[in-house]
């Protein structure tokens, strides 16, 4: 991959030296970022299928009287559901530390120092939000949380209109800190709703979105900027999207398939009601559909030699494995080390077709 496009506010030697010092910065943080995203969903789904989606049974804290887990009957469980927890927090750091690189590339101190005054706001209200939401004797976690989003989506829509050029790196990093604040608050819901089926499904989701979205950023911050054109035929484009249509029912359908199925999270979580045998089946046909419809388009980008070739090869590999972790789950009853990583590969099979649907176009002034 050619080196990081993001323009430098000077050409001397020596800011010259320093650009390249932050642009190598910037590419490993946006590693970290994707590996984080993938991690975490490997925690998450390591806390549903251990039954420790109550290992702490409070949020922010993990019992009513600490952050950490104390009591001995929460053992393995709290551990596990704490772990996830922090890991919640490394993401973010990762995903701060990605952001202001950006800004500080793209936009420079203005930008940068824009973005922390909206942060110390929001730090800010978020507190005053606690503080009078606990006078009222509500919840007030999630209130607070609650402005903390709204201040980190106002500082958003003032960085991008700060933002000079790179708009698109800059509007996919700040996607992915407001996605891990807002993750942040599906996850305390989703405990203090004494995980809801459906929540924890709409969590997962969420995170392999992020997954993509951080995909995406990689791609972008090694890719030309400037104008962009079809790299291929526009039925090639058309199919293209039909595939993600299959693929994102596909999840969706596995979720629900996971959510009726014995993996509930705790002992005591009731299921939504479907039937996990008649879903896996359903589950199976658009996977099914998909894999046909992937290798269509890897022929034919191969025999035509397009853009995204290469790439169609490793969403080929990513739905192989998938297809064959999942006949081998269904086939020994689910057990967790198999359930977990399907979960995993089907969030890393949405980040290849990301990257897929990203090589459908190329520079202006690039060749196939």
């Amino acid at each position: 991959m050619p080196d990081t496009t993001i323009s430098s506010p000077t050409s001397a030697p020596a800011a010259g030296t320093h650009a390249a010092l932050w642009g190598r910065a910037l590419r490993v943080f946006a590693w970290l970022s994707f590996l984080a995203q993938t991690i975490i969903i490997g925690t998450g789904g390591a806390v549903r299928l251990t039954g420790s989606g109550l290992g702490c049974s409070e949020w922010p804290l993990c019992t009513p009287e600490s952050l950490v887990p104390i009591y001995a009957d929460q053992g393995i469980h709290g551990i596990i559901e704490f772990g996830n927890r922090v890991m919640t927090g490394v993401v973010g750091v990762i995903a701060l530390a990605v952001l202001l690189l950006v800004l500080s590339r793209t936009g420079g101190r203005r930008s940068v120092f824009s973005a922390l005054w909206f942060a110390l706001s929001g730090i800010a209200a978020a507190v005053v939000v606690f503080v009078v939401v606990s006078l009222l004797d509500l919840p007030a976690t999630p209130f607070a949380m609650g402005a903390l989003l709204i201040a980190v989506i106002a500082a958003m829509v003032r960085s991008i209109r700060l933002t000079p050029d790179r708009r698109d790196l800059v509007v996919l990093a700040w996607i992915v800190l407001l996605g891990v604040v807002a993750q942040a608050l599906v996850g305390g819901i989703t405990v203090l709703t004494g995980l809801n089926p459906f929540i924890v499904g709409f969590h997962y989701v969420s995170s392999l979105l992020l997954v993509c979205v951080t995909a995406a950023f990689l791609v972008r911050l090694y890719a030309t900027s400037g104008p962009r054109v079809s790299a291929v035929p526009k039925w090639f484009a058309i199919l293209s999207h039909v595939t993600g249509l299959a693929l994102a029912v596909t999840i969706v359908f596995g979720v629900l398939t996971t959510g009726s199925g014995p993996h509930s999270g705790d002992a005591d979580v009731l299921r939504h009601g479907f039937d996990a045998t008649i879903l896996a089946h359903v589950h199976s046909w658009p996977g099914y559909i998909l894999a046909a419809l992937v290798a269509a388009l890897t022929i034919s980008a191969w025999v035509l030699r397009l853009e995204p070739r290469r790439w169609l090869l490793v969403l080929v590999l990513a739905i192989l494995v998938q297809v064959g972790v999942g006949v081998w789950q269904a086939r020994e009853g689910l057990p967790p080390l198999l359930v977990g990583i399907h979960m995993v590969l089907a969030s890393l099979s949405a980040a290849a077709y990301t990257v897929v649907v990203l090589h459908l176009k190329k520079p202006v002034d690039s060749e196939v």
